[in-house]
């Protein structure tokens, strides 16, 4: 493990060995100084074709512990990246809603059992899934098994699990693998049929409209409505299943917030999407909070 010290935080390097070879990887980083005991814990999910380094996300997660938090992020064992974005493109063709809710639980218990670095900071008690696009609907469905999740706050995230279309899903039955591009990295990258046997074995578990609908834990959804219609009329499906939860519209918002990668600074809608985090947590991890309300 590695330690860097800058702006007042500390950043410390974790590695926990898996499954069938696999490895997962992650950082923590909280406040240099404690001050007042046990800090809430925010696990940072990150989604389909990302990574826990990608654009806003150490970034954001700085702002999180500047603000009081223990903040965790972490790549899925088979996101497709080991020592730089996508160098495992086997591993990501064979990634499943399943491995990434198995990835999740080893991050739940490493923080269980105060595995983690800097786990004396960590209160376990107060727990929370931050998930952006495809990590929004997996935080959905991992709270909806883990009532001990103290709140869910998903950013653009995902309503159906299903992410392809069928000209996709036609390439994939005929030949066992097809591909999605990468537009920054220029590569094609794999995707085999094992992503929907996996969806298809578990349609209940991954239905995450109907996972948000149940769900008791507070959840806020932060949506920018220059995002795909995809994602806009998803957000439109998980309010009207889950109205009393909470539901934030971004004017002019992209998928990303105007962020790129590498990071080239924050944006207003990041900061905005920033606040309204920090705003709906401070309520339910320091104070008491009302569901329920829309902006």
């Amino acid at each position: 493990m590695s330690e860097q010290q800058a702006s007042g935080l500390q950043k410390r390097r974790f590695e926990q060995p898996i499954d069938a070879g696999l490895t997962l990887r992650g950082e923590v980083t909280v406040q240099e100084i404690a001050d007042g005991g046990a800090l809430p814990v925010v696990i940072m999910v990150h989604g389909f074709k990302s990574f826990m380094d990608w654009g806003f996300q150490p970034y954001a997660a700085a702002e999180l512990a500047r603000r009081g938090y223990y903040v965790v992020r972490f790549n899925f064992s088979c996101n497709g990246v080991n020592e730089r974005d996508f160098d495992e493109l086997d591993k990501f063709a064979a990634n499943t809603y399943s491995r990434e809710q198995a990835d999740l639980a080893v991050v739940w218990e490493l923080l269980q059992e105060k595995r983690l670095p800097f786990a004396e900071r960590a209160d376990t008690g107060r727990l929370v899934l931050l998930g952006h696009s495809r990590g929004g609907g997996n935080s959905i469905v991992f709270a909806a098994e883990h009532p001990d999740v103290q709140a869910v706050v998903t950013w653009n995230g995902i309503a159906s699990a299903d992410l392809f279309d069928d000209a996709f899903k036609e390439e994939l039955a005929r030949s066992g693998v097809a591909y999605v591009a990468n537009a920054r990295t220029g590569q094609n990258m794999p995707i085999r049929q094992t992503f929907y046997d996996d969806l298809k074995q578990n349609a209940e578990r991954f239905d995450i409209t109907a996972r948000l609908a149940e769900l008791k834990t507070p959840v806020l959804s932060v949506q920018g409505d220059a995002d795909s219609d995809r994602l806009k009329e998803g957000f439109r499906r998980l309010r009207e299943a889950a109205p009393d939860q909470t539901f934030v519209t971004i004017a002019g918002g992209t998928h990303t917030f105007g962020a790129v990668h590498p990071f080239a600074g924050t944006t207003p809608h990041l900061e905005e999407a920033l606040e309204a985090t920090l705003r709906f947590l401070d309520d339910r991890m320091r104070g008491t909070g009302e569901r329920g309300r829309e902006v």
